[in-house]
């Protein structure tokens, strides 16, 4: 009776762990785009000029995770300014994905960090926990530019999709130390998210699969979903908040960037780019996203070289 009972319990579990393996792994194991992807693409859409960004005057960045692996990116710096804004790309890219971003700081006066997160591009890490860690190697770039720039230069980050998030989750840190942030489409929650992309890419209800491939995530990856939620800590950032997103964005509507700005307090702006699908507000917004993000500058003043100038 013994063995019925748990060859039984066996065939019950057996499913049930698959299942959580297979959401799990499609989370944290999703597929990245190849170089030559990334590259086609952000060269279509002229974003991208592979032999111009060869040539560029830029140093190369190597920060070590406090997880144990190497971040790697560019410090490409403009002379007579201490004013640098680090750029976060999304999930499935790399920092070739920053580049158009890169240009539009630059022409705005700025240095520019730009990195690769975490199995991503060239940095380590065997992971993609969508913030939940990338927040701790964000910290870790921001303390490597303070140590080179000094504790009056002016650092802000901008952050797109999984960036933004990131962003966002940086900046409720205790030991947050950047003057400003740019959340470019991000998730409010992972949870709401996950049970979205559930609903609409497997047409599966997400309330009985999340709780099981939470508990299989938190075994295999050490962290909650639930852990990975920006509107519960956006009321605990202080400095000011550019938020932007596509009004048509049909993988991260926009009402997410909306209760986000909602519940942030003190200095905020919210820019609604009216075309344009998921993390493309600036492709086809250019122009207006331009002017937003130089006005949200203005308006805080963060076209001083130093702080108290």
């Amino acid at each position: 009776m013994k063995k019925k009972w748990l060859a039984i319990l066996a065939l019950v579990l057996f499913p049930l762990a698959a299942i959580g393996i297979f959401f799990t792994n499609k989370m944290m194991y999703i597929r990245k785009l190849t170089d030559e992807e990334l590259i086609k693409r952000e060269s279509d859409e002229g974003h991208y000029h592979h032999e111009e960004f060869q040539q560029l005057q830029k140093e190369k960045v190597c920060i070590p995770s406090t997880f144990g692996y190497d971040l790697h990116g560019y410090f490409v710096p403009l002379p007579h300014t201490t004013r640098t804004i680090v750029l976060c790309h999304g999930v499935t890219v790399s920092l070739i994905n920053s580049v158009k971003y890169m240009k539009l700081f630059q022409k705005l006066g700025w240095n520019v960090l730009l990195y690769d997160h975490r199995r991503h591009g060239m940095s380590g890490g065997k992971t993609t926990s969508y913030g939940y860690y990338e927040k701790e190697d964000l910290a870790q770039v921001v303390k490597w530019l303070r140590k080179k720039l000094g504790e009056k230069a002016i650092i802000g980050i901008h952050g797109e999709s999984m960036g933004a998030v990131t962003t966002l989750l940086y900046a409720a840190k205790p030991d947050a130390n950047a003057n400003f942030y740019i959340a470019d489409c991000p998730f409010a929650s992972f949870e709401d998210q996950l049970l979205y992309r559930l609903k609409t890419d497997f047409r599966l209800s997400g309330h009985w699969i999340l709780p099981l491939s939470d508990q299989v995530l938190k075994w295999r990856d050490g962290y909650s979903i639930r852990q990975v939620s920006p509107l519960d800590v956006i009321d605990q950032v202080k400095e000011p908040i550019l938020f932007i997103h596509s009004l048509h964005d049909d993988y991260i509507p926009c009402e997410q960037s909306e209760q986000l700005y909602a519940r942030k307090k003190g200095d905020k702006r919210l820019f609604i780019a009216p075309h344009g699908a998921h993390a493309m507000s600036y492709s086809d917004n250019k122009e207006v996203y331009e002017q937003e993000v130089e006005a949200f500058l203005e308006a805080f003043q963060f076209n001083q070289n130093e702080r108290g100038e």
